[in-house]
């Protein structure tokens, strides 16, 4: 009897299994639906094989949860914001559920279950893919879009590959990849938002899902898009307006917008792996003084710390950092340093003591630390997913704001460690829902600068400066992203600038990359044009790695010194501008580096990839960046009128034209109607520029508004109102700029403003506020008279033309010029 009911059990056993194995190797669709029920925004479904949940969350974005079992409450690191109450009209029948806003339009069909996103006059938006939709192969979820006809991809962050990513696949799995391929993926961070652009349309689709996921945009098919991961609820955010730039918005809304950042980040950062000793950081700091190079900020690798540990400092090296750091402070620079999350294994090292001792370190399913080897040697790692996790780490990151560290670098947060596979039965506390290494690998990084930050901030009671390399979207909240150790080769440059671009348009405004390349030299020609684009990108650091040669702008030569000192200080001139355009990105989300895409979306030739590298800087410049070594380039011009920023000729829009490159400079243009403020040349943000704002003002047939910010540059000040704000306006119609009344209580460090006319070549006079002024002709196409721009060394004094100029005090009521 016995052995028959093994036997019996056995056999029960074994079906089972392969109905499971059976089940693993099935695709599972949703199938019809069988209930719907609706409630206000929303629309909870029951179908044959899966539950949905449809939320309006705001007139242009539509949250879609779906998952095999009932869906509970759910939680999301990424996500800061709250549906808002919206008018909605829902309708349904037999075949299917009609949800309307003032925005867009969602049909879900109810046999089979697929939704239809169209616009308010019914054109097809975006829509499942027929026969496909959403299912299920085992817990692997994947959605699956129609692909439209001449539809493109741009977006997912860090993605290498070119502008349109129509015809890739891609993989999001935050990885260390040391001096990657420009081809390579996944590397350092995860950004699962993408939009779609077809037929004058475009939407957006955040996927927000922290497993491995996958992204297909007609990669090996030429039916659909997908997106998917290997575990977790289908869940995602469809975003629809006419306009790429209010869709980004209404992104950066749902995931949370970046804070201003103190003014002395956006200067110049100069860094290596490594600076030490403290002799030879103050040597750096010194030689970028005498040499006229303007400069914030030095940084510290790993070499600073002993044995590689953290929260600690190699005494021979650093015998006294907080007097190093008032040092550098006193010459104006702000130290940062890197940090890594692991802490080494080692009896009696504070940091191991009292990690151990509170506990916070992630685990093994058994409940035993998890060890990994990183660059001490054996390391536990803090579980910044846990409250308690995130107070440990602020406690110890504090000791670096007491030794006068103002910005804290925040590395190998994948998390990297020596191996590169961390087991996934890894436990995470995950705010009190545990989870394993599958769910939170991808979010490690964004907790990570999460509690940097809010400790640097509690601890400084000011502005701190935080740069990752792993992110998660969300990220932004609290830190600048570089792109990670690339290499020092012109492949990589471009590259860089598209990866910028798209982490731009994909919520992260504030970001960097290696200026010059990390791994490898870099040519003389190459490092020269590298440095002269890094004065255009929002984060500016010179960055190499350890056995190469030095690359501070002095270690090329005399004339590479000069085309890089011209650069940096054209940045430095700009710092009104760029600072107001980092307003503008914690307002709206907008990028500071702007793919030519986002505001001339449906030109096809901003995304062939002769120019597909071309950007905005704000809203005023465009950059067209080539390799160092080559003699002419083929650059586009969009819709406009373009004036050369060296000379003030002027281009027209909607054609190509072939330039001759000089190693001396970067193409760069100016968008007609543009407004740029800028001001007197200074060493570093310490230091105060004089009390004249120079506004240029480019002609132009197309109004233009910009918003000009200041406020002190490091307090949280600005959050209760004490900042100054005031809108630019440039009307050509009616022949009038106005500057707008003043909100907020910051008195303008500028007296004065000096305008100077571009383009105006007719113009005698005009009035402000009704007070004729007679303009007079200034000797240079750009910049303020006190430029240390040399102009020989650009073009042909011939070329030079006069821009008109006329000054005239700053009040902070409205101000009327007449043109």
């Amino acid at each position: 009897m016995y052995i028959k009911a093994l036997l019996r059990c056995s056999g029960w056993i074994l079906l089972l299994s392969c109905l499971s194995a059976q089940a693993q190797n099935q695709v599972k669709k949703i199938g019809k639906v069988n209930t719907a029920h609706i409630s206000g925004q929303q629309i909870i479904i029951s179908a044959e094989n899966a539950y949905a949940e449809i939320t309006v969350y705001s007139p242009a974005v539509i949250r879609v949860r779906l998952d095999q079992r009932p869906l509970t409450t759910d939680f999301s690191y990424a996500v800061v914001a709250k549906p808002t109450t919206t008018r909605i009209q829902t309708s349904q029948n037999n075949d299917a559920i009609n949800v309307s806003t003032d925005s867009l339009q969602l049909r879900i069909d109810k046999n089979p279950f697929a939704l239809h996103f169209l616009t308010p006059s019914g054109e097809v938006i975006n829509e499942d893919e027929a026969g496909l939709t959403t299912s299920w192969i085992g817990d692997e979820v994947t959605t699956y879009k129609k692909m439209q006809d001449g539809e493109r991809f741009i977006g997912l962050g860090e993605k290498t590959g070119n502008l349109d990513r129509k015809g890739e696949g891609y993989t999001n799995w935050n990885s260390d990849k040391f001096g990657y391929a420009t081809n390579q993926d996944p590397i350092y961070a995860t950004i699962p938002f993408y939009i779609g652009i077809h037929h004058h349309l475009n939407y957006g689709i955040f996927f927000d899902n922290t497993f491995q996921s996958d992204f297909n945009f007609g990669a090996s098919n030429n039916r659909f898009s997908s997106f998917g991961a290997r575990r977790g609820e289908m869940n995602y955010y469809f975003i629809y307006h006419p306009q790429m730039a209010d869709i980004i918005s209404s992104y950066t809304s749902l995931t949370g917008r970046m804070p201003m950042p103190p003014l002395w980040s956006l200067g110049y950062q100069q860094n290596r792996y490594s600076y030490y000793p403290d002799t030879e950081v103050l040597r750096i700091a010194q030689t970028l003084r005498e040499k006229k190079i303007p400069a914030d900020g030095i940084t510290l690798d790993i070499h600073y710390m002993d044995a590689y540990k953290l929260f600690t400092w190699n005494k021979s090296r650093f015998p006294n950092p907080a007097q190093l750091a008032k040092q550098l402070d006193n010459m104006g620079f702000k130290l940062t340093v890197i940090v890594d999350p692991g802490i080494k294994v080692e009896d009696g090292y504070a940091a191991y003591e009292s990690g151990k001792k509170e506990n916070i370190f992630i685990k093994y399913s058994d409940g035993q630390n998890y060890t990994g080897q990183v660059w001490p040697g054996w390391c536990h790692f803090p579980d910044f997913t846990t409250a308690k996790g995130r107070d440990w780490w602020k406690w110890q990151l504090k000791s670096y704001i007491h030794d006068g560290v103002r910005g804290i670098w925040n590395d190998m947060n994948e998390i990297a460690t020596w191996g590169q596979k961390m087991p996934d039965n890894v436990i995470f506390g995950y705010e009190g829902h545990p989870v394993t290494h599958q769910q939170a690998h991808n979010i490690y990084g964004l907790q990570m600068v999460r509690a940097s930050y809010e400790g640097a901030r509690e601890e400084l009671k000011k502005r701190p400066f935080l740069l990752t390399r792993a992110a998660y979207s969300g990220s932004q909240r609290y830190s600048a992203i570089w792109t990670g150790d690339n290499r020092a080769e012109e492949d990589h440059m471009l590259l860089g600038v598209r990866l910028l671009n798209s982490l731009g348009v994909s919520g992260m405004a504030f970001s960097g990359m290696d200026i010059g390349g990390f791994t490898g030299n870099p040519t003389v020609s190459l490092y020269a044009r590298w440095m002269q684009i890094g004065a255009f990108v929002p984060y500016f650091r010179n960055h190499t790695g350890v056995n190469t040669k030095s690359s501070e702008p002095w270690a090329y030569g005399e004339e590479v010194l000069e085309i890089t000192r011209n650069y940096v200080n054209l940045r430095y001139e700009l710092l009104p501008y760029l600072y107001s355009s980092m307003y503008e990105a914690t307002r709206t989300g907008m990028p500071v580096m702007r793919t030519l895409a986002l505001t001339n979306t449906f030109d096809a030739n901003v995304y062939d990839a002769r120019y597909q590298n071309q950007y905005g800087y704000g809203p005023a410049f465009m950059i067209a960046p080539f390799e160092s070594t080559k003699e002419f380039g083929q650059i586009y011009f969009p819709e406009g009128k373009w004036y050369n920023l060296y000379t003030d000729a002027v281009v027209n829009g909607r054609q190509e034209m072939i330039t001759p490159l000089s190693i001396k400079t970067l193409p760069v243009y100016v968008k007609e109607s543009s407004i740029i403020p800028m001001q007197s040349l200074i060493q570093s943000t310490a230091e105060k520029p004089t009390d004249t704002l120079f506004l240029h003002i480019y002609k132009g047939n197309k109004p233009n508004t910009f918003v000009y910010y200041e406020d002190d540059g490091e307090s949280f000040d600005n959050e209760k109102g004490v900042f100054y704000q005031r809108a630019i306006t440039y009307s050509p119609a009616e022949k009038k700029i106005v500057l707008d009344k003043v909100n907020g209580s910051y008195p303008s460090k500028f007296h004065h403003i000096q305008l100077l006319l571009h383009g105006f070549d007719e113009q005698k006079s005009i009035s402000v506020n009704g007070s004729p002024l007679a303009l007079q002709a200034n000797g240079y196409a750009f910049l303020s008279p006190i430029s240390r721009f040399d102009p020989q060394g650009f073009f042909n004094p011939a070329e030079r033309c006069s821009v008109l100029q006329a000054t005239f005090e700053n009040g902070n009521q409205l101000i009327n010029v007449d043109l």
